[in-house]
């Protein structure tokens, strides 16, 4: 029997579009998880992607990654969930907006790269195969 890694990616979506930092983001979780269903699959994991699309209301959780509903942060040592202003949302919205961001070593992600997406993966994995 096939274990599932559901990687779900939340983001803005207003009236079809979303902002530039998603848009990087979405590209990269995408390639993430097309990499990870070839790493993965001979040891039986399948590997799928959900997209979350939300509302300007749900603003809070656009640019998350979730793997089988754990935040990518909480599996990424040392990592964490932050915001900037981002002026793309900022564009669609009408208003000033804070979007959510994955700080890690001193560095600020606006868009998360494929690389974080499958160390993340991986790390679920180690945890979770029995």
């Amino acid at each position: 029997m096939k274990k599932r890694l559901e990687i779900e990616w939340r983001h803005l979506d207003k009236d079809g579009k979303t902002c530039d930092r998603c848009a990087d983001t979405g590209e990269t979780v995408r390639e993430a998880c097309e990499a990870l269903a070839g790493d993965l699959g001979p040891a039986g994991w399948e590997v799928r992607l959900r997209e979350t699309l939300l509302t300007g209301s749900e603003i809070g959780d656009s640019n998350m990654i979730l793997l089988n509903g754990t935040p990518i942060e909480g599996l990424l040592p040392d990592a964490r969930a932050a915001e900037s202003c981002c002026a793309s949302c900022g564009d669609l919205l009408g208003v000033p907006v804070l979007c959510r961001t994955l700080e890690r070593d001193g560095r600020t992600y606006e868009a998360i790269p494929a690389s974080l997406i499958r160390e993340a993966a991986h790390k679920f994995i180690q945890i979770h195969d029995t």
